[in-house]
């Protein structure tokens, strides 16, 4: 019986506990005002020489990360807030080297084992209730892949790596506001 009722305080005490730190603490997926209600995301051209279908992939998921992880509405008359960029750099750079082989026809060859793909996106958000809240920022992203992979891989795979990347700090930035 003793030992009952040992469990019974403890469980009490903890649940005691929990509501006090609860009312101390809460956590709001969002940072923007309550009054905040409708966002425009305008298209982001891709002012790269490199994958044409860029520029509509990246606009079409920033906007489907706003409007479906927020309550946020699209508007294109008199938004709320306002986020608007470009592309402006796509490179593939090499980041580990292979061990080198030997060719009869070119001597010793080396390749890189991984590449880098790197994309930077500028952006100018305009937050119109609260304009000290607006900002202009760069963001890059990155996805390591092995050489072997086709261009036609890179530009469906690794892409989409490098921009949720990029797309998850401008969505922090803006709602989470960390």
């Amino acid at each position: 019986m003793k030992r009952f009722h040992f469990k019974k305080s403890s469980f009490i005490l903890c649940l005691f506990c929990g509501l006090i730190l609860s009312s101390c603490y809460s956590f709001t997926a969002s940072s923007l005002q309550a009054d905040i209600e409708t966002v425009n995301i305008k298209p982001f051209p891709n002012n790269t020489a490199y994958n044409p279908d860029l520029s509509q992939q990246f606009t079409v998921d920033l906007q489907n990360r706003f409007l479906q992880r927020t309550n946020l509405k699209g508007a294109t008359e008199n938004p709320d807030l306002i986020i608007e960029g470009e592309i402006t750099g796509y490179e593939i750079a090499p980041t580990s080297i292979a061990t080198p082989t030997t060719s009869a026809q070119s001597g010793n060859v080396i390749q890189a084992a991984q590449n880098k793909l790197t994309i930077t996106v500028r952006v100018h958000y305009e937050n119109v209730k609260y304009p000290d809240d607006s900002f202009d920022r760069t963001y890059t992203g990155e996805a390591v892949f092995n050489n072997d992979l086709s261009m036609q891989d890179i530009e469906t795979g690794q892409v989409k790596i490098a921009t949720e990347r990029i797309i998850n700090l401008i969505f922090n930035d803006i709602v989470a506001n960390w």
